[in-house]
């Protein structure tokens, strides 16, 4: 059980697997629940799972609790960290993460929209802000490095495919390293063109360069080696041995003095590898030695003393004092006989001047401890007079996380001791901000030219549902100060996100969903039903709920239905639930259908994205899988508010107006029921051409409705902006399932035509024409992201014939309805094909199902 409150809490689970809480230091105790335990309903290896509730311990009565997820918590995915607590909860096949920011109420982190993570690690919480490595949907042996805000719940990305290294015990360590005492600082190794490079940071991800390497080998002899084609790079995994120090070594107590293995080349290696050293943080290294060592930090970074690795037995070490920087290494014997080196314990604190060796004279022989006094090597203790500054630059620039920092070091030759009241920081003086102090904000990218841009998927205009008009609201400039930064004035203002008023706007992007997320509900049960509006003033917006069974609730504003609004259906059958929010600008309205019934796991609706008015035109319905028993499909055909109800999963059906129509089918079967809508357009005529795409599209295409219903719009977007054909007529573009990515455009009257029908034909021609030149040239293309950018093809070699209601025209509806039918079924097979084995979230792919067809049904 979680606690989070401010009061200490004492939880007891007692032998008979009841939980009691005492909030006196354990002299009374009060029931909390009966009967808590582990279960599972999946084979093993089976994963746990929990079921977060909240109440107050005074009142933890069934009635006073609250359940904030729909599913279950998987608790092996419970991080406690600093100021933060970490979940995550499986929903509809995909996992959802939420934080909580203090232990305060857990909200869902939000990640860009198409990153559709596989797995995420919390890298670090330590300096006000979450480090997570996040494997997205198209990547195995990468992650992406992606940083919060102060809260953990806006990430943005800082570094693409980070390499991960594989530990002994299997786990996935990622090849990424945070500078010990410099804040900001951190070395990754990322893979890209099939190569491996080290890049660091100063300002935590904001930029990235390679690392200049050595100007001379051990010997003396220049290195020609030249960026970008030529660097250095590290080996950054830590080591398992909690006695070792890995391939790299920093200490907090050391800024600036980096230790680590690495090559020189135009890649990592690990053949031909040595051991190099920074002293200015970074910016100038020096080879070492020719072979690996492990090496700690003596006398608050005032020496070290480097060791073999343990496979080579040795009976010597190296050891340096940072008189001269560290070009001079001596060697001491602590041993007669070679020694295999397992370990090194460096005992804290400025008087012992200890270190530990342990190890094995022969695989074969006794553990052997080796205590060795390294105070000789000192003369004296430091003065006053014995230091220097130094200067933290980033390639001689002097701000670093927007300030200039002057630490103190030892002056090259002077042979003494740092002591315990040692301070390494002088002074930091803050910087005037440039643009190098800011990020990117969430749903911001860096393009080309470094400034930030909406991502495709993201619309900056949308504004917190919570704002009210007379309130103000944080209006984002693209861009968001780095965590941690100090610097101060400069462009500050300009980058700052700006308090604006709240603007007074109609209702838009309302949707009702029940609480479990079902369209079905047992009679007499308690059923919860949520509103979520995109935009409006949640303030001063009515909400009615119109439960379908004859009874309805109205309330002033959004706050009220926060909780969710219950109701208990008393009688069976299907129920028509609508939602509306209005206010005095306008209204939105949206509605589910309700009822009660063997689990059908897909439904698809298939039909023409467009039609002809008064033509008959068939809509099918496919159920998978099939079912032996009789399904019973409902059928809401353009503005009829009841079903057409069939055994048949197909029917017919004229419009005979013009104008977008909607078709909703809902399959019942037992005890399950899906739903798919399709939005039709109805029109006299229209043209429509087939539309591919350049081929380094399909490596983006995570094959989902959401992903190609905001593609449609970029596509829609890219075509009017180069064509310039907007304003006579209407164009709709539909993103086909599957790769290779294929798109349809159809060309639709502007308005409904009953008079004037050859003008705008003509008008349809001309402008199709126009299209299609463009397209044959090559002109018409949209960046997906920085530097992808995506050219749109017409994949007719001839134009296809306008389609209107003459007889002549029904062959090519007909053949269009055939593709749409046979894709489908395609899209369909390949579903069939990758269904989960029995047992195993079906319920989640069932609920899954249902929302990726609603995404699907709505051409741009």
């Amino acid at each position: 059980m979680l606690v989070v409150c401010k009061q200490r809490i004492w939880i007891y689970m007692n032998y008979s697997s009841d939980q009691d809480s005492s909030v006196d230091f354990g002299r009374k105790w009060q029931l909390i629940h009966e009967l808590t335990g582990f279960f599972s309903l999946h084979p093993p290896p089976a994963k746990f799972y929990v079921q977060y509730v909240t109440c107050r311990v005074q009142m933890c009565t069934e009635a006073n609790r609250n359940y904030p997820f729909h599913g279950f918590v998987d608790i092996s995915s419970l991080v406690v960290q600093d100021d933060y607590i970490f979940i995550q909860v499986p929903t509809s096949g995909r996992a959802t993460y939420y934080v909580s920011y203090k232990r305060d109420a857990f909200i869902q982190i939000k990640l860009p929209k198409y990153s559709l993570p596989k797995d995420l690690h919390i890298v670090s919480t330590d300096e006000k802000q979450v480090f997570a490595a996040v494997q997205e949907w198209n990547q195995n042996d990468t992650y992406n490095l992606y940083l919060s805000d102060t809260r953990g719940i806006y990430f943005t990305l800082a570094m693409e495919n980070v390499k991960t290294t594989r530990g002994i015990g299997g786990n996935q360590m990622l090849d990424l390293y945070e500078v010990a005492g410099i804040k900001g600082m951190l070395i990754a190794n990322k893979r890209q063109d099939n190569q491996v490079k080290t890049y660091i940071t100063y300002n935590k991800g904001r930029d990235w360069r390679l690392l200049q390497a050595p100007a001379a080998d051990l010997d003396g002899n220049d290195i020609h080696c030249i960026l970008p084609f030529c660097s250095l790079h590290l080996q950054l995994q830590m080591s398992e041995n909690p006695y070792l120090s890995g391939t790299i070594t920093t200490k907090s107590s050391a800024p600036g003095i980096i230790v680590a293995t690495g090559n020189i080349g135009a890649e990592l290696s690990y053949n031909n590898v040595g051991m190099f050293i920074s002293s200015d943080a970074g910016n100038s290294w020096r080879p070492i030695f020719e072979e690996e060592h492990n090496v700690w930090f003596l006398d608050k970074g005032g020496a070290l003393v480097a060791v073999k690795q343990p496979s080579v037995p040795t009976r010597h070490l190296w050891y340096v004092l940072f008189f001269d920087e560290g070009r001079q290494w001596t060697q001491h014997s602590f041993s007669s006989v070679p020694l295999f080196v397992d370990g090194v314990l460096v005992e804290a604190g400025a008087e012992n001047q200890i270190m530990t060796f342990f190890g094995h004279f022969s695989h074969r022989s006794e553990w052997q401890l080796i205590k060795i006094d390294y105070k000789s090597i000192f003369s004296r203790k430091c003065t006053e007079e014995d230091y220097q500054t130094w200067h933290l630059h980033n390639q001689g620039e002097p701000c670093v996380m927007g300030q200039k920092q002057i630490y103190m070091k030892r002056r090259p030759g002077n042979y003494c001791m740092l002591g315990r009241d040692y301070s390494r920081i002088l002074s930091a003086e803050s910087c005037i901000c440039r643009a190098h102090d800011f990020e990117c904000d969430y749903g911001y990218e860096r393009r080309g030219d470094g400034n930030c841009r909406p991502a495709f998927w993201f619309n900056p205009s949308t504004v917190s549902r919570s704002c009210s008009q007379g309130q103000n609201y944080l209006n984002s400039t693209g861009y968001r100060k780095v965590v941690l930064n100090n610097c101060t004035k400069g462009v500050k203002e300009m980058y700052t996100a700006r308090k604006q008023q709240c603007p007074n706007r109609p209702p838009k992007g309302l949707l009702l969903t029940t609480k479990d997320g079902k369209l079905t509900a047992n009679l007499g049960s308690n059923v919860t039903f949520l509103v979520h509006l995109d935009e409006g003033d949640s303030l001063r917006t009515n909400i009615q709920l119109d439960f379908g069974d004859g009874t309805a609730v109205s309330y002033s504003n959004l706050s009220w239905t926060e909780e969710g609004i219950k109701h208990v259906y008393k009688s069976a059958g299907i129920f028509r639930v609508t939602a509306l929010a209005e206010n005095t600008l306008g209204y939105d309205s949206t509605t589910l259908f309700l009822h009660v019934t063997c689990p059908v796991e897909h439904v698809q609706l298939l039909a023409p994205f467009v039609v002809i008015r008064n033509k008959e035109v068939n809509i099918t319905a496919v159920v998978l899988p099939s079912h032996s028993r009789t399904v019973t499909y409902f059928w809401w055909l353009g503005n009829n508010t009841e079903p057409v109800i069939t055994l048949d999963g197909s029917i017919s059906y004229t419009f005979h107006s013009e104008g977008m129509h909607t078709v909703t089918v809902q399959v019942a079967a037992a005890n399950s029921i899906l739903q798919d809508t399709k939005t039709i357009a109805v029109k006299e005529f229209f043209k429509s051409l087939l539309l591919s795409f350049s081929p380094n599209l399909d490596e983006f295409n995570p094959d989902i409705p959401e992903w190609r219903q905001d593609v449609g719009r970029v596509i829609k977007k890219a075509l009017l902006q180069q064509t310039g054909v907007q304003g006579y007529l209407q164009l709709l573009v539909a993103v086909f399932p599957g790769v290779p990515t294929a798109a349809e455009l159809f060309l639709l009257p502007h308005k409904n035509q009953s008079e004037g029908k050859k003008k705008s034909e003509e008008e349809l021609e001309r402008a199709s024409d126009i299209i299609v030149s463009a397209l044959n040239q090559n002109l018409v293309e949209f960046e997906l992201k920085p530097g992808v950018r995506v050219i749109v093809y017409n994949t007719q070699l001839t134009l296809a014939p306008l389609v209107d209601s003459s007889p002549r025209h029904s062959s090519s509806a007909m053949l269009m309805l055939l593709s749409v039918v046979f894709l489908g079924l395609a899209v369909f097979l390949i579903y069939k094909f990758k269904r989960c084995e029995p047992g195993e979230g079906a319920g989640d792919d069932r609920l899954g199902g249902s929302r990726r067809q609603h995404a699907e049904n709505h051409p741009e």
